[in-house]
C-alpha cells in the first residue's frame, strides 16, 4: 500500500541494515505516520504487547522477525539454542488469541533447528523470517483476487450503483504485511473501478476501524464513512449494506471464527437481514487442532483501562482523557467467537470456500 504516495510494507528490513527491523507503529495512527526501528527480540515483544503492531498475519511476522533478532544477540555458544527457545517462548506469550503469532515461532524454530552451526541458523532465521513475510503478503494478494469475484457479483445485481461494504476492526494492510484480508478484496474493487463505499466501525475500545480502516482507505481514496458500532444493524434493516466483510484471529477447522470484539454481533444481524456475511484470512490463521471455537479459543482480556479511556487530538497534542467516573470498574474482553452457522463463506489463499470441515478440507486435503 502506499502512504503520500510511497509504497511501504507494514513490517520490513532493510538490505544494508539487517540487524534491524523497521515497523510502523499503529498506536500513533492516523495523526502521526512514525516508524520505529526494532534492534532485539524483545522490542519485537513489546510493540506486540503494545498494540504498536496489532493484526494477526503482521503479529505473526513481527514474531518471525522477532526469532531472527533473538539469533542475532544469543550468546556464541552451547547456550545459543537455549536462548533462541526461551526468546520463543516469550514472543508466543504476548497475544494468546492470534494463531498466526505461534504458528511463525514454530516455523522459525523448526527451520532454525536445522542448522549445524551459529552462522547456518542465522541465515535460516534471516531467510525463515523474510519467507514468512513474504507469503501472507502474497496470501493477502490473493485473497483480494478471490473476494473480489464477490464484489463483482453484487455488484452485478445493482447495476450502476455502489456496493457498500461494512467493516469491523481493521484487516487491512496495517494488519497483515500488505494488501489486507477484508480490505484486499475493496482494494481491488475499488482498483477496478468498481463503485464500492465502505461503512466503517469504530471498533471499540481501540478505535482500529475509526484510526486505521479510515486512515488507508483515505490514503487509497475509497470512499468510506466511520460509524459507531452499534449503528450496522440499522444499516442493514434499511438495506444500506450489500456485504458483511471482516477479517479473523483465529479459525477452527470447522469455521468457527475467532476476530476482534463486535464481530459476532455484526454476524447476528447480517443473518437476521440476508445480508452476505465473509470472513477473509489467510491459511496460517487456521486452528487445525480446534473444533469448538466458543469452548476452545482462548480470548484475550486486556487492561480494564482500555476501556475507561480514549486517545484522541486536542489541538496539536494527543491525549487521553478518561470516559466513565474513576471507581467505575470495566471488562475489556479483546475477541469473541462467530459461529460457523453464521458465516456464508470463508474467502482464503486458495480460494473460498463455506464455513464447515467438509469444505474447508476440500481446499486445503493435507489437514484431512
Amino acid at each position: 500500500m502506499r502512504v503520500n504516495g510511497r509504497h511501504y510494507r507494514t513490517i520490513w528490513l532493510e538490505p544494508r541494515k539487517k540487524e534491524t527491523i523497521f515497523s510502523i507503529d499503529q498506536t500513533r495512527l492516523p495523526h502521526a505516520f512514525v516508524i520505529e526501528e526494532l534492534k532485539t527480540s524483545a522490542d519485537i515483544e513489546s510493540v506486540i504487547k503494545n498494540m504498536h503492531i496489532r493484526g494477526a498475519i503482521v503479529i505473526g511476522a513481527a514474531a518471525a522477525y522477532g526469532m531472527y533478532l533473538a539469533t542475532l544477540e544469543a550468546p556464541a555458544n552451547e547456550h545459543f539454542d537455549a536462548y533462541v527457545l526461551e526468546a520463543a517462548n516469550r514472543l508466543k506469550a504476548t497475544r494468546p488469541t492470534a494463531v498466526n503469532l505461534a504458528w511463525a515461532v514454530e516455523r522459525q524454530w523448526e527451520k532454525i533447528s536445522r542448522g549445524t552451526t551459529i552462522d547456518e541458523k542465522i541465515s535460516l532465521a534471516l531467510s525463515t523470517a523474510m519467507a514468512v513475510a513474504a507469503r501472507e503478503e502474497e496470501a493477502c494478494r490473493k485473497i483480494g483476487e478471490y473476494g473480489l469475484e464477490i464484489v463483482k457479483q453484487i455488484g452485478g445485481e445493482k447495476p450502476g450503483k455502489t456496493v457498500n461494504i461494512l467493516t469491523h476492526c481493521n484487516a487491512g494492510w496495517l494488519a497483515c504485511v500488505d494488501h489486507g484480508t477484508a480490505t484486499a478484496p475493496i482494494y481491488a474493487a475499488h482498483d477496478a473501478g468498481l463503485k464500492v463505499h465502505v461503512w466503517v466501525d469504530e471498533t471499540r475500545p481501540w478505535n482500529q476501524g475509526a484510526r486505521l480502516t479510515a486512515w488507508e482507505l483515505g490514503q487509497h481514496q475509497v470512499p468510506h464513512t466511520v460509524i459507531a458500532d452499534n449503528t450496522g444493524g440499522h444499516l442493514m434493516q434499511h438495506g444500506m449494506v450489500d456485504l458483511v466483510m471482516v477479517g479473523a484471529d483465529r479459525v477452527t477447522r470447522t469455521g468457527d471464527v475467532a476476530n476482534k470484539i463486535g464481530t459476532y454481533l455484526k454476524a447476528l444481524a447480517a443473518q437476521d437481514n440476508a445480508v452476505p456475511f465473509y470472513v477473509a484470512f489467510p491459511s496460517s490463521t487456521f486452528d487445525w487442532n480446534l473444533r469448538d471455537g466458543v469452548a476452545e479459543i482462548p480470548i484475550e482480556e486486556r487492561d480494564s483501562g482500555e476501556v475507561k479511556k480514549i486517545q484522541g487530538k486536542c489541538g496539536d497534542e494527543i491525549k487521553t482523557v478518561l470516559l466513565t467516573p474513576e471507581d467505575s470498574p470495566a471488562v475489556n474482553y479483546g475477541f469473541d467467537v462467530t459461529p460457523a452457522r453464521l458465516v456464508s463463506g470463508l474467502i482464503t489463499e486458495r480460494g473460498v470456500c463455506e464455513a464447515d470441515e467438509r469444505s474447508i478440507l476440500g481446499l486445503f486435503p493435507e489437514h484431512r
